[in-house]
């Protein structure tokens, strides 16, 4: 069975995705600098693509990475022509930021195709540059009949199922890319730091899965470098890098980023790693991640900022971006009948519950790395998420989960939905007091997708504790199933701008809609 998806009918972009290849050859401004195609030896180059991130009515964060010092020169036009194109200058990309660096755009105007090139100059004579690499997005828009319709998945190179050209490498991407959604919500494990790559694995039917593979790949990530290389390991693709270049992305990050199941201040007893503290580890995956990544919150030096976010999409959308990583306490049975820090840390909750507080959008998307009421174990007996397998009142995590619930009710905030990845397979959740053992929340779903490359696994228990009902699932019975015997998910969110409704489509590569669920706009609960 091939794995390429079939060509759609063309989009509201499709001219532009016909010609972004071509485009890239425009020739540069005077100002930037005019030397000739064949004399661009030894110039900077700009090989692993643009990356567009954090889109807002009026503003964007722009990605580039180098392959040499240089100095990043952005310019953005409405037209694919770069007609009186404005410039922004942008930071000098060296070695402490492994060539990388973004450039915040302000005062875009609302609801139109941004067109973008990025030039890299030589930073001793800004004469010499690279060719241009130009990339699209759209802003949000700033009415409220305007629709907005993004995209949703998680799990990236995960397993030991890394690029194989003999599937048409990271599939997934190429056929998100022509659904030409407004953007894309990666929902953490982004990477696979602690999963190393073979060149080849024999599959149960007695197929061979060929990787691409890289030195860092090699091993578990330890060190800035192998962070970083693991980072880059995506880039590789080209159907990443097309879908990058069409589609910006809001990306959160969840355990593999760093090494599975981790939590502040635990020490590894992982045979595979000679640095066992994981607080080491995490700082350097989290520079690793600042760089590689365009996000509104983080610098790339990796040190200050934060995951955790709200980037507001118009009138009709607000994405809440959760970190349930940075800031939980250690992973334990999760029986305590007391417990402030949980899994967003204290202050994240309250930034939380002011934030959903404040917002005027009619849909509050609540973009979580890990589910509510899913069981999802580490180890014999620890909880590495929420629901810790006891149906009856919350302990634990889920204390603080029902004390946001019960926040969300009272303050009649209306419109909240859950979209995550994490467990490997999509499947649809409706939380109802009427089965719940607490019961002081108002209704609300939650819908699960990915993984978009990597394993497939088996589906996880429910926990009684907020009422789950399993409303729709699909998922593999034998864990790890590969990218080439199973389909890889994501997720649609289609708003439609006159009606307000929010459609929900749990999809799998290849074409097929597995589920579709429409919520009505201004209810508390439903």
């Amino acid at each position: 069975m091939s794995h390429r998806p079939p060509h759609p009918l063309p989009g509201r972009r499709s001219v532009l995705r016909g010609s972004l290849a071509a485009s890239a050859a425009l020739a540069l401004p005077a100002t930037v600098g005019t030397a000739p195609s064949f004399a661009l030896s030894g110039r900077p180059k700009a090989e692993w693509g643009v990356q567009a991130g954090d889109v807002t009515t009026h503003s964007g964060l722009v990605w580039v990475r180098s392959d040499r010092p240089a100095r990043m020169i952005v310019e953005t036009s409405a037209t694919e022509s770069f007609r009186k194109p404005r410039r922004w200058h942008g930071p000098l990309l060296g070695a402490d930021t492994d060539f990388t660096g973004t450039v915040p755009l302000r005062g875009l105007p609302a609801g139109e195709q941004i067109h973008y090139r990025v030039t890299l100059a030589d930073p001793d004579d800004y004469r010499r540059t690279g060719e241009p690499v130009l990339g699209t997005f759209r802003t949000a828009p700033a009415k409220r009949r305007e629709g907005v319709r993004f995209l949703w998945s998680g799990d990236v190179v995960g397993q030991g199922w890394g690029i194989n050209p003999d599937v048409g490498g990271l599939y997934a991407y190429e056929e998100m890319r022509r659904l030409d959604p407004d953007f894309f919500l990666c929902s953490g494990d982004s990477i696979y730091a602690d999963g190393p790559l073979s060149a080849s694995v024999t599959l149960p039917d007695g197929r061979v899965w060929r990787n691409v593979t890289t030195q860092e790949k090699a091993k578990v990530a330890e060190t800035l470098a192998e962070y970083r290389g693991n980072f880059r390991y995506p880039l590789l693709d080209e159907n990443v890098r097309r879908f990058n270049a069409q589609v910006p992305t809001i990306t959160q990050w969840d355990d593999h980023e760093v090494v599975n199941n981790w939590y502040p201040g635990e020490i590894l007893t992982d045979a595979r790693y000679t640095v066992k503290d994981v607080d080491t580890l995490a700082s350097r995956a989290r520079k690793a991640f600042s760089e590689y990544f365009p996000i509104s919150t983080l610098p790339s030096t990796g040190e200050d900022g934060r995951v955790h976010r709200v980037v507001h999409h118009g009138p009709m959308l607000d994405v809440f971006v959760l970190d349930m990583r940075t800031y939980r306490n250690a992973n334990s049975p999760g029986r305590q009948t007391d417990d402030t820090t949980g899994i967003l840390g204290a202050e994240q909750l309250i930034w939380l519950k002011r934030e959903l507080a404040r917002s005027r959008a009619v849909w509050k998307v609540i973009a979580a790395d890990m589910p509510l009421g899913l069981v999802v174990p580490d180890g014999a007996t620890d909880i590495e998420a929420v629901a810790q397998g006891d149906p009856g009142a919350p302990l634990g995590r889920e204390l603080q989960i029902a004390e946001l619930l019960r926040f969300i009710k009272h303050r009649r905030i209306t419109g909240t939905v859950w979209l995550t990845a994490d467990v490997h397979y999509t499947s649809a959740q409706h939380y109802d007091p009427s089965r719940a053992a607490f019961k002081d929340f108002a209704p609300f779903w939650e819908f699960v997708s990915g993984p978009l490359a990597a394993g497939g696994f088996p589906a996880n228990a429910l926990d009684g504790t907020f009422g789950p009902d399993r409303v729709f699932l699909k998922a593999p019975t034998t864990a790890n199933v590969s990218p080439m015997e199973s389909p890889q998910y994501f997720g649609e969110v289609d708003i439609d701008g006159d009606s307000g409704e929010l459609t929900v489509r749990l999809r799998a590569t290849g074409g097929s809609v597995l589920f579709t669920k429409v919520l009505q706009p201004g209810r508390v609960g439903q």
